[in-house]
C-alpha cells in the first residue's frame, strides 16, 4: 500500500538523544517507502542532553524534518498539540522516540485513516498483540486501562500506547476541548473521540519496553486524578 495523502509524523522528545539518533533515519526510510508526501516533526521539549542540537542537525540535513523546540518543558501532550497546530499533512501520526512499537505497523496504522477511520491507535492488550515488558509495568498498565474503561466507559483496550494516527482536522477539533498537557493527553483524546461518536480503529502491535521511560510514579497518580477530572468534565460540568 502507498499512502497518497500527505502525512505528518511527530516524535515527541525530552532528553532522548540516543533514541533520537537511531529513530530519525529509520522513520525517514520507512516513510519514503510507504508515503508519497510526508514531513517529520521532532517535537523537542526543552531537552538538556544534546537532543535539541541533534534535532536541529537533522532538520538542517533533510528538508522533510522540522525541529520544534521549546526553552521550557511544558509536557508531552502540549508538545504534540503544538505540532498538530502546524502540521501540513492530512494525516497526523505520532509515536514514541524509543520505537517501542514495531515500526512495521506504521503502514497499517496510516492505512486505517485512508480507509475512512477518524482515528487509529495501536494496542498492546489485544489478544493478537505481542509485548515484552516487566511484570510490574504490565500490572500497572492493565490496572490503569481497566479504570479508564470502568469510570470513563471506554470500549478500547489500550489508551496509553504511543502509536496513533488521526485525520488532522479531526485532531484539531478534539484539541479545542482537550485539557491535559502531559501523559494523560493520549487517554483524554481517545475518550473524547468516543463521546463524539468518531470512528476509531484499534490494531494489535508488537511492542517492546524501551529503556529509561520518563513515566514516573508521580505521573501515575496524576493520571488517576485526571481520570476522575475528565469524568466530571464529561458528565457534570
Amino acid at each position: 500500500m502507498t499512502i497518497s495523502n500527505p502525512v505528518t509524523v511527530v516524535i515527541p522528545v525530552y532528553n532522548d538523544v540516543h533514541a533520537l539518533k537511531e529513530a530519525v533515519p529509520r522513520v525517514l526510510q520507512t516513510l519514503s517507502c510507504i508515503a508519497t508526501e510526508f514531513e517529520l516533526i521532532i517535537a523537542e521539549d526543552a531537552s538538556t542532553d544534546g537532543s535539541a542540537e541533534l534535532a536541529a542537525k537533522f532538520a538542517r540535513e533533510s528538508p522533510q524534518v522540522i525541529h520544534l523546540h521549546r526553552d521550557e518543558r511544558l509536557g508531552r501532550g502540549s508538545a504534540l498539540s503544538r505540532a498538530a497546530s502546524i502540521a501540513r499533512g492530512d494525516i497526523f501520526c505520532y509515536f514514541d522516540v524509543d520505537m517501542a512499537t514495531d515500526i512495521s505497523h506504521l503502514e497499517e496504522l496510516l492505512g486505517r485513516i485512508t480507509e475512512g477511520y477518524d482515528l487509529a491507535t495501536g494496542s498492546r492488550l489485544l489478544p493478537e498483540s505481542r509485548i515484552i515488558r516487566s511484570c510490574s509495568r504490565e500490572i500497572k498498565s492493565r490496572g490503569y486501562n481497566f479504570l479508564v474503561r470502568l469510570i470513563l466507559k471506554s470500549t478500547l483496550s489500550d489508551h496509553q500506547c504511543g502509536f496513533k494516527a488521526f485525520r488532522t482536522e479531526v485532531l484539531r477539533d478534539l484539541l479545542q476541548e482537550t485539557c491535559d498537557t502531559h501523559w494523560f493527553w493520549d487517554t483524554e483524546i481517545l475518550v473524547r473521540a468516543q463521546h463524539k461518536g468518531l470512528r476509531i480503529a484499534e490494531i494489535p502491535v508488537i511492542w517492546t519496553e524501551g529503556q529509561g521511560t520518563t513515566v514516573r510514579s508521580g505521573d501515575i497518580w496524576k493520571m488517576g486524578r485526571a481520570i476522575l477530572r475528565l469524568w466530571w468534565q464529561l458528565h457534570v460540568s
